[in-house]
């Protein structure tokens, strides 16, 4: 094996994880950080104790609160990008067009709508990018547990990049050269598990209300608006079948490690979004990209009822009963 000179930007759960595995990996890691106490606390303890407190980081993880210098130890290597969707653009604006570049965040830039690749090739159109997505909890890949991710670029060199520096025996990277349907199943799958998290939080409290017939709809349909506006922007169909489309949607719908889940069982409880969001603690992408999502599709022309319903439930204009009642009592036609 290469050794390979990795970045991380970003000491979140994700970037920690990753940082993590690459440093595990036997490659020269750097994991940048804003907060200087924090990650001197964390160089002391060598534990991410906001994050991910039950795993230790590898001796030879290098921590920084210094950006410029963590951009400077990538050099050729590899730089990723595990900020929220909305530090995506600050971030890359601060890189050397030189440096090839991965991001994690998933979702559609609030404000512009536009997606990763689409900030990216207007900020650095000369820069080598792509996304590193896929069904993934934080914790179970810091943790080493069995993980597939894909890795999309239309720079098929930077794809297998991203496999040298990550694939091992329990984390398995796939390239795919379609960032645009990997970026839309990333973006949309958080607002189904948010559908989601309602439907089996109404289920959870009363014996009429929607089961698991009603979960299994929700997230075939959310599947379905996924890969519609998908094709509008410009993906290709099989990327929905693959990790980032119908895996990653399954996990974030499902899984009880999901923030966005949890924010649709809270909210089936009854809980206001506000209380809901100090609750968590955490970004849930979610709640923010959802109605980017639905203006993004409707320029497109695309019908997504259930994101459409989303957000009138975010917005306090449907009660969460309703936005399950009114997705069910649609009426028939092709599937």
């Amino acid at each position: 094996m290469t050794t390979m000179k990795i970045s991380v930007l970003g000491a979140g759960a994700w970037g920690t994880a990753l940082a993590i595995q690459a440093a595990q990996a036997g490659h020269d890691v750097r994991l940048w950080g804003r907060d200087a106490a924090a990650i001197e606390a964390m160089q002391a303890s060598r534990r991410n104790a906001a994050y991910l407190p039950d795993s230790e980081l590898p001796a030879s993880l290098g921590l920084t609160a210094d950006r410029q210098a963590a951009i400077a130890h990538a050099g050729e290597g590899l730089t990723i990008i595990a900020t929220p969707m909305s530090g995506l653009r600050e971030t890359l604006a601060a890189l050397p067009s030189t440096q090839r570049v991965l991001w994690l965040c998933k979702g559609f830039e609030a404000g512009t709508g536009r997606l990763g690749h689409e900030i990216a090739r207007e900020l650095q159109p000369a820069m080598r990018v792509g996304i590193l997505s896929g069904p993934s909890f934080a914790q179970e890949v810091a943790a080493g547990r069995p993980t597939a991710l894909v890795a999309a670029s239309e720079d098929t060199e930077l794809a297998q990049a991203a496999v040298d520096a990550f694939h091992g025996e329990r984390l398995r990277v796939y390239t795919s050269g379609d960032p645009v349907g990997v970026e839309v199943g990333g973006a949309v799958k958080n607002v189904m598990a948010i559908a989601v998290g309602v439907c089996d939080g109404l289920s959870a409290a009363a014996p009429d209300a929607p089961g698991l017939n009603a979960r299994a709809a929700l997230i075939t349909r959310g599947l379905a608006e996924m890969l519609r506006l998908g094709l509008a922007l410009g993906a290709k169909a099989e990327t929905f079948m693959g990790l980032s489309g119908l895996g990653d949607l399954v996990l974030t719908a499902t899984g009880d490690l999901s923030r966005n889940r949890r924010v649709g069982l809270m909210l089936a409880q009854g809980l206001a979004l506000p209380q809901i969001l100090q609750r968590l603690g955490h970004v849930a992408e979610g709640v923010y990209s959802a109605p980017t999502v639905l203006a993004r599709a409707r320029e497109a022309g695309v019908e997504m009822p259930i994101t459409e319903g989303m957000v009138a439930l975010l917005d306090g204009r449907l009660r969460v009963g309703e936005a399950v009642e009114r997705l069910m009592s649609r009426d028939a036609r092709a599937e």
